[in-house]
């Protein structure tokens, strides 16, 4: 018991100085952050503000020599009006009407030539003799007293004028320059310009802040904020007051306080003076004043000054970004110290872990090695797999299309007696006008040779147009997408039908014309598909007191909706009879392969699934109804193939008009047959 009180108190002294040294170390580190970040405010703040300035000055001086220019190039304007010999001799005799009207004109061309906005003439009691806006009428200075102007009386004592005042008749604010116009030795008049201030409002933009042009009254007449103009920066005397309203400077204003206190600093007559002043806050935060420096410049020549507003919003956010970094640099330095001290104990914990990872990443490359070799046997199951399913699809395949090449054989061995009477009718008459040409030669009548041998090539050809679509139809051939005329398409596979359709007194319903609807599929494939619907639709009209077969196309989302204007979507073929329809139990098992509603013994069961297949082939599909007028309707959609170029489109409509005018097979009760 006493040998275990002396360890404990031992680990209790240790653990407390563990926590004392920790918080020192805390406090050391949290009273460097403060440090730091207090010395990099405050010369953040320095540098800022420093840049800031100099860049502010800058600004100034180029919107100072901006305002100078454009005020100062017309000041010598009035110091050559009386260079014209007709302005001493109007002051010299002021009722002469015409020396009038030629001193207006030459003060108007004078006034568009420097593009002022008036130059303007007064004797020496101060009435307007002659203005360049004579022409004005009632808006004009001619014959306006103007004695209480303070640039009239300084150059009616041989001085030049110049002073800010809004005008007494159009009541716009301008800077007048006055000379003196002498004869001889005394004055005798005034030649005043007006210069416009308009222009300067365009130069606002490159201080890029607020800021105002003040006169010599220290009243604002130029800013680029409207609050601002004419109003006072410094309080004005009684005397002030009463000379301003005397010389109507300002016009009616009542010249109120200017909204910012500025200190007298600001406004001494030195040339450049700078403050930090209070601005108003910013919307939404009217209480929150802004803190900006003002910087004042002098304008050398005039009596005007220029103030700018610069804010220190963007130099304070630096500021406090700066110390904020440089607050955690020394959270960082007190960390690194931090991290040192644990050095050791880190290390030997990573010594530790590495063994361990040592001994698990052995376990797991032996894991690895045995799924790996588990995965490669699977690969290859796998591989072995995939052959045999290709092997067995291209086996599904050539069986598929030996079904579709034994249909059409089949097709064609049902058709073989009435192509047998087609193509007996030819070659009977071929035999006979043969003997007659042989006969008519002998007795030397050419022209009645030439005549039948005519009609013997026509023979043929018929014979070629018949047997042509029949070696098409039965050639054994793999599947080739391309785009396919519909309306020939259905014609090929008509071709086929054309004695039966005669023979069963079908009404055939196709009004399709070549190169209107075209699909992307297999043209041949498409064909045997169509033979197989209309042969189906035949036997299912074979008892139907009214036997018709109707085969339209289109193009559309849908059969029955509207045509979209572009080619895009689906092509259709729609082919319906009037037979007895299918029931229910029919269209639930119809494209099963072996399911037919013949007798037995007239089919395989096997045309619908195949038909269903080859449109699927070509990203299509087969599907089948009842009509509401009674019948059976089956719909083949298929994709449509895109708008061609004009040209290309109307070389394929000449490709499918010369298609169509391949003749079907004449029936014996035709009049035109041989």
């Amino acid at each position: 018991m006493s040998l275990q009180e002396p360890a404990s108190g031992l680990y209790g002294l240790r653990a407390r100085r563990a926590r004392l040294r920790r918080t020192l170390q805390a406090l050391a580190g949290v009273s460097a952050m403060l440090l730091c970040g207090w010395a990099g405010h405050s010369l953040s703040e320095q540098r800022g503000l420093e840049m800031l300035r100099q860049e502010s000055r800058h600004k100034l001086d180029l919107f100072a020599a901006a305002v100078q220019g454009s005020v100062r190039r017309l000041e010598h304007v009035p110091g050559t009006v009386q260079l014209n010999p007709d302005v001493l001799a109007l002051l010299r005799h002021p009722q002469d009407g015409s020396l009038v009207q030629r001193v207006n004109a030459h003060l108007l061309r004078l006034n568009g030539h420097v593009g002022s906005q008036r130059v303007f003439v007064l004797d020496e009691r101060g009435m307007v003799l002659a203005s360049s806006d004579a022409n004005l009428g009632p808006r004009s200075l001619v014959g306006a007293d103007l004695t209480f102007r303070p640039y009239f009386l300084e150059a009616l004592s041989g001085r030049v004028g110049r002073h800010f005042a809004i005008g007494a008749v159009d009541g716009e604010p301008g800077y007048f320059v006055s000379h003196p116009i002498h004869d001889g030795a005394r004055v005798v008049g005034v030649a005043t310009i007006k210069i416009g201030l308009g222009g300067l409002d365009d130069t606002w933009a490159m201080l890029g802040a607020p800021a105002l042009v003040a006169d010599s009254q220290r009243v604002v007449i130029l800013s680029s904020e409207a609050g601002w103009r004419y109003t006072a920066l410094t309080r004005l005397s009684d005397e002030q007051r009463v000379d301003i309203q005397l010389a109507r400077l300002y016009g009616e204003e009542a010249l109120p306080p200017f909204p910012v206190a500025l200190p007298d600093s600001l406004l001494d007559d030195g040339p450049e003076q700078e403050g930090q002043i209070g601005l108003p806050g910013e919307v939404g935060r009217p209480a929150v004043p802004r803190k900006a420096l003002a910087l004042v410049r002098a304008l050398d020549g005039m009596d005007w000054r220029v103030l700018v507003f610069v804010d220190l919003k963007t130099v304070r956010a630096q500021a406090f970004s700066h110390a904020l970094l440089a607050s955690l640099g020394a959270g960082c330095l007190w960390l690194l110290s931090v991290l040192v001290q644990q050095r050791r104990r880190i290390l030997r914990h990573k010594l530790e872990a590495r063994q361990i990872l040592e001994n698990a990443n052995a376990d797991l490359e032996r894991q690895v090695a045995r799924r790996t070799a588990a995965l490669h046997q699977t690969n290859e199951r796998l591989r072995s797999e995939v052959r045999e399913r290709e092997q067995a699809e291209l086996h599904l395949r050539e069986t598929q299309d030996e079904l579709v090449h034994a249909g059409k054989m089949a097709v064609l061995g049902q058709l073989a007696t009435s192509i047998t009477h087609e193509l007996s009718q030819p070659l009977g008459g071929i035999r006979t006008l043969s003997g007659n040409a042989s006969e008519f030669l002998r007795r030397g009548e050419l022209a009645v040779v030439a005549q039948n041998l005519d009609l013997v090539a026509q023979l043929a050809d018929q014979m070629g147009h018949i047997v042509g679509p029949l070696k098409g139809y039965a050639r054994k051939s793999a599947a080739h997408a391309q785009a396919v005329d519909l309306a020939l398409a259905v014609r090929g596979a008509l071709l086929l039908f054309e004695q039966r359709l005669r023979r069963a007194q079908v009404r055939l319903i196709h009004d399709d014309l070549p190169g209107t609807h075209q699909a992307w599929c297999d043209a041949n494939r498409l064909q045997q598909v169509l033979v197989n619907l209309i042969g189906n639709a035949l036997d299912a009209m074979a008892d139907s007191p009214v036997r018709e077969l109707r085969l339209c196309a289109g193009i559309g989302q849908r059969p029955g909706e509207a045509h979209s204007p572009s080619l895009e979507g689906w092509a259709w073929l729609r082919v319906e009879d009037s037979g007895p329809g299918l029931s229910e139990q029919q269209r639930q098992h119809l494209f099963e392969p072996f399911f037919t509603t013949k007798e037995v013994g007239s089919g395989l069961g096997l045309g619908l699934a195949i038909s269903r297949d080859i449109v699927r082939e070509f990203g299509g599909d087969l599907t089948a109804d009842n009509r509401p007028e009674g019948g059976a309707c089956f719909l083949i959609r298929m994709p449509c193939v895109a708008a061609a170029p004009a040209s290309e489109a109307s070389e394929a409509s000449e490709a499918s008009e010369t298609s169509a005018t391949i003749p079907l097979p004449l029936h014996p009760s035709d009049p035109d047959a041989p």
